[in-house]
């Protein structure tokens, strides 16, 4: 238990409601960078990125709206599906984020001793794959299929 709680500890700074570079969230940077890689993105598949609520990505995606970092427009296909893109500033918001993220990566990444850095990479790879299996057996205590 004592390493799921550092864990947990150390990764609260992915999971705040606090901006952490450009006035963006780890959430809405999460959301920017998916878009990002597709260049249009239906609001259906961030919920199955994000494993969120449709309500929740909705709640994630409107301040990233209302920043003018994200455009939302009705999809070609179905005028009921919902496409977002990004702005002008959007690109330029992921851009500086992913440029922080790359900075406090090496900042982490120059902690580590470099004749360990392969061993801990490949340790960390095998945890979250672990953590990813038991959740697909166990979650909260409930089982899911």
């Amino acid at each position: 238990m004592g390493v799921l709680s550092g864990l947990s500890q150390v990764m609260r700074c992915c999971c705040r409601d606090e901006s952490f570079c450009e006035g963006v969230t780890f959430h809405q940077f999460m959301i920017l960078d998916a878009v990002a890689k597709v260049k249009e993105l239906n609001m259906t598949d961030l919920h199955q990125i994000l494993s969120v609520q449709k309500s929740t990505t909705t709640r994630l995606v409107n301040p990233l709206l209302k920043k003018g970092l994200l455009r939302r427009d009705k999809a070609d296909h179905d005028s009921r599906s919902i496409k977002l893109t990004l702005t002008k500033d959007g690109i330029e918001a992921h851009k500086k984020v992913t440029l922080c993220l790359m900075d406090f990566n090496q900042k982490v990444a120059n902690q580590i001793p470099e004749k360990k850095k392969a061993e801990v990479l490949e340790c960390v790879n095998i945890f979250i794959n672990a953590i990813k299996n038991a959740s697909s057996v166990c979650s909260c205590g409930k089982q899911t299929k």
